[in-house]
């Protein structure tokens, strides 16, 4: 171990004897890590040095940078998404959402709520069993925990299976958009969810709040009928210093 440690560039080191600190409760959130100035002096390092060992943790979401204030230990408290129970219809069908199952406690607020009739894309078309081109319902929206952006959300459903309803709005009502297809005859019974990552885009960046450096997560999840057939695709982008995921299911 040790001889890895001093193979490691001397900014990583530094990086992970302050995340050791932090561990360790030598720093709390909210509190202010040591500055550049003080990382080089304590290290003997060069000012880029220091600089891109408190990158690591701004980039790792264990800190935050302040504008002329410095680096701090984040106070956010990242959300554990508990992948198969939060999809449970005991929740949605209950008249809850499905966000109950991973931060009942905590102020959830959903804004940049659009709700529009587009043509389908030929993914998305293939996904729901349509036709490029026929018209699909669109829903975005972003969800905003305990004051931070974390996820933003776009979800397709099929115009001719659910015009006329509450979906169209852009409040969907008690359990939300899958208490309503139930409504319309077309529970979901199944869910399948692909997970990948990549850099955001700008706009992503900027409705999140990235800090520079910060990659995203996606996940592309399909609902489905008990007969197999998809009525919704949705296409989420996570903040990724946000999230833990979470899946538990039988072996």
């Amino acid at each position: 171990m040790a001889a890895q440690e001093s193979s490691s560039p001397k900014y990583r080191r530094i990086a992970d004897a302050l995340k050791r600190a932090i561990a360790a409760g030598e720093f709390q959130p909210g509190d202010r890590l040591p500055g550049e100035n003080e990382l080089m002096d304590r290290h003997g390092v060069a000012r880029m040095t220091a600089r891109q060992a408190l990158g690591v943790l701004t980039s790792e979401g264990l800190a935050e940078a302040r504008k002329g204030a410095g680096v701090f230990v984040r106070a956010f408290q990242p959300i554990r998404r508990r992948g198969v129970p939060r999809l449970a219809r005991e929740h949605w069908g209950e008249g809850r959402s499905v966000w109950s199952a991973d931060v009942p406690d905590r102020d959830l607020v959903v804004d940049e709520v659009t709700v529009d009739e587009e043509s389908a894309a030929e993914t998305v078309a293939a996904q729901l069993g349509i036709a490029p081109g026929d018209a699909v319902i669109v829903r975005r929206r972003r969800f905003v925990l305990d004051g931070k952006p974390v996820l933003l959300s776009a979800s397709y459903l099929p115009a001719a299976l659910v015009a006329g309803s509450a979906i169209t709005r852009p409040d969907t009502g008690a359990g939300g958009a899958y208490a309503r297809l139930a409504e319309l005859g077309a529970a979901p019974a199944r869910f399948r969810e692909e997970v990948r990552s990549r850099m955001p885009a700008p706009e992503e960046a900027e409705r999140l709040r990235l800090p520079a450096g910060t990659p995203v997560i996606l996940i592309s999840r399909t609902a489905m009928t008990a007969d197999g057939r998809t009525v919704e695709v949705n296409e989420m982008v996570l903040d990724s210093s946000a999230y833990v995921l979470e899946y538990d299911f039988d072996a």
